[in-house]
């Protein structure tokens, strides 16, 4: 039995509606079918995942793993150039999660409006000889922009900042939400791990271990010494040498810049990037479902020490940060790179202050 005009227009529309811009599009003939209620026949049930920055380095392969991710039912992606040929093209992946794409400020809102996840990549990476800090004024604005209209359309999603230097990024979003009113410690999560990927990896090497089996706690930040990886708490237990430790302690912080020299101007971490942020992603999408012990590193607001944001073990639940967990016992090194951790961790946290406030 052949469909009739008015199914096939219906379908038409179906199709169309994930790819084309989102001014309240419709087909002649299709019944009202519109962008905002269209969805794809057989897509499975799940979460509205927005990535902010899905035409960039990060974001691209960052959004083909998201679209993979079977949590995922929707997906909304954002960016304020080039959003239009990476939607064609996630779209075209046989998977479960609807994708929708928007370019540029003034689709900002309707990318953000309902959303259970935001993951933020958006900003300028990193180039050689540049510093986490000099992306600061670049990235503060883009970050500050982008968390305002999170603040408006979608007050109650978990927020994943991966946008460096993180550890002032982080500070930016908290103060954004809260002059808006709707800052929730427990749904803002600097992602840091990429630190703890770079950890494990690392380690299985020293150890001649897969990577897979292996747990590395890292505290502290997402930049230089305030990378501190817990090298006395691997999983499974294990001892180093001096020199290992040494060793094992300066690759995981300068993994950012290992990469960025390797690729010679051409860009900073962008696949690794990727893959650990969906890691970290999956692990906030199994918390919403309500998954039990869910715990993950991350840059949250914390009284681990002295200092607002920090970065830790986190259990993650239906809301959010479930509970923040303490560093547990340190040798001696560990508390010397604590130390010199919070000193510069400080300052940075300070200035994402002090960029909202002024």
């Amino acid at each position: 039995m052949q469909p009739n005009n008015s199914q096939v227009n219906k379908r038409i529309a179906t199709i169309s509606g994930h790819l084309n811009p989102p001014n309240n599009f419709q087909m002649e003939g299709s019944s009202g079918l519109g962008r905002a209620n269209c969805r794809a026949k057989g897509g499975s049930a799940g979460f509205k995942v927005a990535i902010l920055g899905a035409a960039g380095g990060i974001g691209q392969p960052l959004t083909m793993l998201m679209k993979m991710n079977p949590l995922v039912s929707v997906l909304h992606l954002y960016d304020v150039v080039n959003t239009p040929g990476v939607t064609a093209d996630i779209s075209h992946m046989d998977t479960g999660a609807v994708v929708r794409g928007f370019l540029g400020q003034q689709q900002l809102e309707e990318a953000l409006t309902g959303m259970d996840l935001v993951i933020i990549p958006a900003g300028v990476p990193r180039k050689p000889g540049m510093t986490r800090d000099d992306l600061f004024n670049i990235n503060a604005g883009i970050v500050k922009t982008l968390c305002e209209g999170i603040s408006k359309c979608c007050p109650k999603a978990i927020v994943n900042l991966i946008s460096n230097p993180v550890n002032s990024t982080v500070p930016i979003a908290a103060e954004v939400f809260k002059k808006a009113g709707t800052f929730d410690p427990k749904r803002l999560l600097g992602v840091t791990m990429l630190d703890v990927v770079r950890a494990n990896t690392f380690v299985a090497e020293v150890l001649g271990l897969d990577p897979r089996e292996v747990d590395v706690p890292v505290v502290g930040g997402h930049a230089g010494v305030t990378i501190l990886p817990l090298l006395s708490q691997v999983t499974p237990p294990c001892s180093f040498t001096q020199k290992e430790i040494d060793y094992l302690t300066d690759r995981i912080q300068n993994g950012g810049t290992e990469v960025v020299e390797a690729k010679a101007g051409t860009g900073s971490a962008t696949l690794s990037m990727a893959y650990a942020a969906v890691k970290f992603a999956d692990a906030c999408l199994r918390g919403l479902r309500g998954d039990a012990s869910v715990v993950e590193c991350a840059f949250v607001a914390s009284h681990v020490t002295e200092l607002p944001f920090f970065a830790s073990k986190v259990k993650l639940g239906r809301f959010g940060v479930e509970e923040v967990y303490p560093l547990g016992p340190l040798n001696e090194f560990e508390r010397i790179g604590l130390e010199k951790a919070k000193k510069e961790l400080a300052a940075s946290i300070q200035k994402g202050v002090s960029f909202v406030r002024k």
